[in-house]
């Protein structure tokens, strides 16, 4: 991807005692876009974030965010990005309109009462933090976040737990961040909000930055097999017994028989005829290239395979 790069991380390292957190990862985030950061639980996501913001300082290695040394230049830094936390931080009483007043504040900037508007929160300015829903709180940190116009947003799990028309609302605001020039750093569990918002991803694991690229580039690599998701009405295909020709691997999710093959019309053609023979009938066949959550499975190895 083409762009000037507002982030810069070279050969960074990061350990505590002899726990070795982040193992040596280069990359660069350009100017504008979508960066999503993926990777297990303990893969070093969180500790390459609290670097890039400055919260710790690298063991060793240099980090470039804006031009800037985020742990040497924190004053400065402060004012160039936002952070929008998986847990909010916020008193349980203070409300919408006290937080921006604060927030803006503390950013010397004058309090942006129209965002609490623009995120739907305009008839709880003077509610408490605790009487908001957890999609009105969400939107409320994504508003303090923003009040400063960051350069940079770094979001964490931004839309964990929040219901479907919560999750649409976020992902809109972060696209029309997106186009006003702001960079995002999206660190998420969720494949599929990964693949929609991101221009490109990186994934850890261990410590280490095992692949970055376009969620395209990324699910075009790899096994390439394609997942055929079966679902049928007498349930014949649950015998572990069953084999078809050229599946690699199998497994099972929400009743669904789920195959990843190197061939799929022989093995479509197979499943139909074993249903078929077994006097059984099809309520569901979906046959699907590969998404980012199985290229993240095929990478981390944590695929539910049988």
């Amino acid at each position: 991807m083409s762009g000037t790069p507002i982030i810069e991380i070279r050969d960074f390292c990061k350990t505590y005692g002899k726990d070795v957190a982040v193992d040596g990862i280069s990359f660069t985030v350009h100017t504008g876009e979508i960066f999503g950061l993926l990777g297990p639980n303990g893969a070093g996501k969180t500790t390459t974030l609290e670097c890039l913001e400055g919260l710790r300082s690298p063991t060793s290695g240099t980090l470039q965010v804006a031009g800037l040394n985020p742990a040497a230049e924190f004053h400065k830094l402060r004012n160039v990005i936002g952070v929008q936390l998986q847990s909010a931080g916020l008193p349980e009483s203070i409300t919408p309109e006290e937080a921006m007043r604060f927030f803006c504040a503390y950013h010397g900037v004058a309090p942006r009462m129209e965002l609490l508007e623009e995120m739907g929160l305009q008839d709880k300015r003077k509610a408490q933090f605790y009487d908001l829903s957890a999609g009105q709180q969400r939107r409320l940190v994504l508003a303090l976040a923003i009040a400063h116009s960051p350069k940079i947003l770094f979001l964490d799990e931004p839309t964990a737990g929040l219901d479907v028309a919560s999750r649409v609302e976020l992902h809109d605001r972060m696209r029309k961040l997106k186009s006003s020039g702001t960079t995002i750093i999206l660190a998420t569990h969720d494949m599929a909000e990964a693949a929609d918002l991101s221009d490109r991803v990186g994934i850890m694991l261990r410590g280490k930055l095992v692949t970055i690229g376009t969620p395209l580039e990324i699910t075009a690599t790899g096994a390439g097999l394609t997942r055929i998701s079966v679902r049928t009405q007498g349930g014949s295909l649950l015998s572990r017994d069953v084999i078809f020709p050229a599946v690699q691997k199998q497994m099972e999710r929400d009743e669904y028989i789920i195959y990843y093959s190197v061939d799929i019309g022989s093995t479509v053609s197979a499943i139909i005829e074993y249903v078929n023979g077994h006097q059984d009938s099809l309520v569901d066949m979906r046959v699907e290239r590969p998404s980012l959550e199985d290229r993240f499975l095929e990478i981390t190895g944590a695929g539910d395979t049988r």
